[in-house]
């Protein structure tokens, strides 16, 4: 079992991977049954969709920030509750959000995200 350090880190790869629009990275570090609720629609996607969309050019990031990150690890789980300000585009449309996300980390043999929420909040 990696410590907390470890989930944080590979909290921050997941993150790096998005701005740098890494696909392989990402399907390195995303369980096969992913999944995401969309910070500012709410739609619930799995990991193929996601990749998809970030592999075809439809959603794009130019920068993730995240802050206050707090991580508790219960056995082979870790959840990483932080803020994030992100920039990027969907569909050809720019965004920027201001958000609380939560992710769960599952450990097999490495973490690797299996839930990833964001909540909108005000900048």
């Amino acid at each position: 079992m990696q410590n907390e350090d470890g989930a944080e880190a590979v909290d921050a790869a997941f993150f790096a991977a998005l701005v740098a629009g890494d696909v392989a990275a990402l399907r390195a570090l995303l369980t096969e049954d992913f999944l995401i609720v969309d910070v500012m629609s709410g739609a619930v996607t799995g990991r193929n969709g996601f990749l998809a969309a970030l592999d075809g050019g439809e959603l794009t990031f130019t920068a993730v920030e995240p802050a206050e990150v707090v991580i508790r690890e219960y056995g082979g789980t870790a959840v990483v509750v932080g803020r994030t300000a992100m920039r990027g585009s969907f569909q050809g449309a720019e965004f920027a959000a201001a958000s609380r996300y939560t992710h769960v980390y599952v450990d097999d043999g490495g973490w690797r995200l299996a839930s990833a929420q964001g909540t909108p909040i005000s900048a």
